[in-house]
Parts: structure tokens; C-alpha cells; sequence
């Protein structure tokens, strides 16, 4: 006798669904090639202060591309925050497990860093990540092999605001105000300071003419897994 079906929730069926298809996430096909474009990432969370910056960005219509934890990731009540993120349109990425130095890992110690995060945002959200951040830029010729036989571009920057280290608002928008077109510029959405910091540093870069967009918008395309990219 056949066994019963299992429910399946239709909201993460339908993003399971179309994640598998390509060109995940969907770009809102912004030429950066002739506009002055500018990816904001988040790295370390979810957190206690991502709710308030996810609050932020929608009131301006900007995306945003998150490097989540695994730990983070488990650790939010019932998925609410990344599920928020996907929900809300942002770009989202690996950024491992547990946060440890990536190079010289063993490959075994390395595609666990990767896989568990993987399995669990998938679980979470139906959405199969394209892009990665290797914490502290840590990466060689072993992280290059692995993320693109996990099919995961390796995203750095090219702008730090140093806000893990100077947790001061002002500051933290002075230095992502120095963004050039095609730059991809490293804050993190555990400190209360750097979500203090992303209205003003909207307002700078906005006066500017800049246009927000994810790390995949930035090159028109999603990256291609294993390559290093710091800037368009």
C-alpha cells in the first residue's frame, strides 16, 4: 500500500522551484556597464539588528546582498530573518558555518563549512545560494576548487569600511560614501552602528547618482563558481 504524501509548503515549493531554474536570483536587469552601480553586502548574520536594516533598505527600494552564517542562520526563531531577506528580494550568500579561516582547511573540514549553510538556508528558503564570501578573505587554490565544484562564485570587496573594528556611525558611512562605480563594499549587520550608518550612507552615495544593487546585478549575470571577484 502506497505511503501518504508528505505536506509540502507551496510558499517554499515555489521557490524551490523556480531556484532550480537558471539565472537565480532574478536581476532587474540594471546595465552597470552605463550606470554608476554599487553593491552593499552584509556579512555575520542574521542578527538582532537585521530586522531594523531589512526595515531600512525596503523603505528605499534598495537590495542588498546578505553573507549569512550557518550558526546565525540556525540560531534565528524559526528562519524568520533569512526568509525575510529572500522575501524582500536581496541576494544571498554563503559565508560558512561557523566563520573560520577557510585556507588550509581540510577539503573535508571545508565542504562541511560550505554544505551545512547550504542545506540549511535551501531548507529554510527553497533557494539554492550562487555566490560566497570567504570569511576574512581567506581563500586558495583548495576554497577555489571546492566552491566552484558547489557552483559558488568567491565574493570579496574592494571598499572596507572597517566597521567590525570602528563601530562609530558617521565613520562607517564616510568610508562606504568613498564607493567608486562597480564597487562592492564589506559591512556587517551585527553591529547596531552599522545599521545607524545605512541611512546616511544611502543619502551620500544616492546624491552621488549611484544605483544599489546585489553582487549578481553588478555583473549582469550570476558569477561564475570558483572565480574571485572584488569589484566590477
Amino acid at each position: 500500500m502506497p505511503s501518504s504524501p508528505v505536506a509540502v509548503d507551496p510558499v517554499v515549493l515555489a521557490k524551490r522551484l523556480v531556484s532550480m531554474q537558471s539565472g537565480w536570483p532574478r536581476s532587474r536587469k540594471f546595465d552597470c556597464a552605463k550606470l554608476k552601480c554599487v553593491a552593499l553586502t552584509f556579512d555575520d548574520g542574521p542578527g538582532e539588528h537585521t530586522g531594523r536594516l531589512l526595515d531600512l533598505l525596503s523603505s528605499r527600494d534598495v537590495r542588498a546582498t546578505f553573507f549569512v552564517i550557518g550558526q546565525m542562520v540556525a540560531a534565528d526563531k524559526e528562519g524568520r530573518t533569512v526568509r525575510r531577506i529572500v522575501d524582500d528580494g536581496h541576494e544571498i550568500g554563503n559565508h560558512s558555518w561557523s566563520h573560520p579561516a577557510l585556507a588550509g582547511l581540510s577539503q573535508e573540514a571545508l565542504k562541511r563549512e560550505l554544505k551545512y549553510t547550504d542545506d540549511i538556508v535551501r531548507k529554510l528558503t527553497g533557494v539554492r545560494m550562487r555566490v560566497m564570501r570567504p570569511p576574512y578573505g581567506s581563500t586558495d587554490d583548495q576554497v577555489e576548487a571546492e566552491t566552484r565544484r558547489e557552483g559558488l562564485a568567491q565574493i570579496l570587496w574592494n571598499v572596507d569600511t572597517l566597521d567590525w573594528r570602528d563601530r562609530v556611525a558617521a565613520t562607517v558611512a564616510k568610508r562606504a560614501g568613498d564607493a567608486k562605480p562597480g564597487s562592492i563594499v564589506l559591512l556587517h549587520d551585527i553591529h547596531r552602528s552599522t545599521v545607524d550608518a545605512v541611512p546616511k550612507l544611502l543619502d551620500s552615495l544616492d546624491r552621488k547618482g549611484y544605483t544599489f544593487v546585489t553582487v549578481s546585478e553588478l555583473y549582469g549575470r550570476t558569477p561564475s563558481p570558483g572565480r574571485t571577484y572584488t569589484e566590477r
